[in-house]
């Protein structure tokens, strides 16, 4: 069954899952619709409103377990700055295909769906076949992939392609994302009589300060990098002539492997003490694949042939987090690679964009990959 992955990119972004609230139960329904009819065993898992993931199978009767190919179909929102083109109309200009979610991660996506697609025909006769992931929430921290795994409904996968933006460039990790909001309380008193209460504010500077000189005492990894913490917001008061009685700083910090989030938070909680209480927000684990691993190479030979550029020689390592932070350990941390058309400088921006170019090179790649998982002749 043939799909154009252009078109199909374009019937994405048109599809309103600006996050929140959501909203991703028409476009999972859209592909189920497409995957259905190309011969895929489909599986809508809903929560929430009008919220859904995606589970598609075809093939795979014995041996190995299936190649897996996995995205998400929410979006961030548009921001505030005016955008030159409609965020949902797909325009196409001067080889760029406009749209929210076009880089992050739509289009990516849509190339993994008309590459499996055209290939159907075959795959659905292959010993391993392919599984694909198409997951919701994923913009704030993974909510529609760890509903998956704790239903225990993803089966095996041997193999994970993550199609998030990379320039069709070949990653192999990225780092974690542990998000915590601490809180601190104190006793409100009128601002003309401060000895009356218990500053808050003050209790979060001495926080601050902690924070600032926190520590990981962990040895960098060789290619993502040393773990980072970043104190992102902080609140205190509603009034200037009041004591505040609550503050709130919110702190971003990205792990490697090997680093636990559960020390991390005991760490922290020992060196901030008791007046802070820390709260999680996101906890998405680190990811990473030896590049030597014979799946991780075969993918960069692909990838060579079909582009004609040589990959470096040191690997590449993606700033975010992605659903293989839940995907890869559920399927028991099988080979994986973050690979998608999208540009990941564009991802979030004002006139996000995909090269046209990109998605069509993508789809290729995908399909070769996955022909030559499940031993077939394209």
């Amino acid at each position: 069954m043939i799909i154009d992955p252009i078109a199909l990119s374009r019937e994405l972004i048109a599809l309103n899952t600006i996050n929140p609230p959501g909203q991703e139960m028409v476009c999972i329904q859209h592909l189920e619709a497409v995957l259905h009819a190309a011969g895929f065993a489909t599986e809508v898992h809903a929560f929430g409103t009008d919220r859904a993931n995606l589970i598609a199978r075809i093939g795979g009767s014995t041996g190995k377990p299936p190649l897996c190919f996995t995205g998400h179909v929410d979006t961030v929102p548009l921001g505030n700055a005016a955008w030159s083109v409609d965020p949902f109309a797909g325009a196409i200009l001067e080889g760029r295909l406009y749209g929210r979610g076009s880089s992050d991660m739509k289009c990516g996506v849509a190339a993994f769906v008309a590459a499996v697609c055209g290939i159907a025909d075959q795959l659905i006769h292959s010993a391993t076949g392919v599984v694909l992931v198409i997951t919701a929430g994923e913009e704030i921290g993974c909510e529609g992939a760890f509903l998956l795994a704790e239903a225990g409904v993803l089966g095996r996968a041997g193999a994970i392609v993550v199609a998030e933006p990379t320039s069709n460039v070949a990653v192999v990790g990225h780092k974690g994302a542990l998000w915590l909001r601490a809180v601190m309380t104190g006793v409100t008193a009128h601002g003309s009589m401060p000895h009356l209460g218990v500053n808050a504010a003050y209790k979060a500077a001495r926080a601050l300060i902690a924070l600032e000189n926190f520590q990981f005492n962990i040895a960098a990894h060789p290619h993502l990098g040393s773990p980072t913490l970043n104190v992102g917001t902080v609140q205190a008061g509603l009034n200037v002539n009041s004591v505040p009685d609550r503050a709130e700083i919110g702190i971003d910090i990205r792990s490697i492997p090997g680093l636990d989030h559960a020390r991390i938070r005991e760490h922290l909680a020992a060196e901030l003490g008791a007046d802070v209480t820390l709260e999680p927000i996101v906890d998405v684990g680190s990811v990473w694949t030896d590049p030597s691993d014979p799946w991780i190479r075969q993918v960069c030979d692909v990838v060579q042939a079909i582009t004609g550029e040589t990959p470096d020689a040191a690997p590449r390592t993606a700033p975010y987090f992605t659903d293989a932070s839940v995907l890869t350990p559920a399927f028991g941390n099988p080979p994986t690679i973050i690979l998608g058309p999208g540009e990941a400088a564009k991802a979030h921006q004002t006139d996000e964009y995909c090269e046209v170019d990109r998605i069509r090179v993508a789809t290729a790649i995908y399909a070769a990959l996955a022909a030559k998982w499940a031993g077939i002749a394209t």
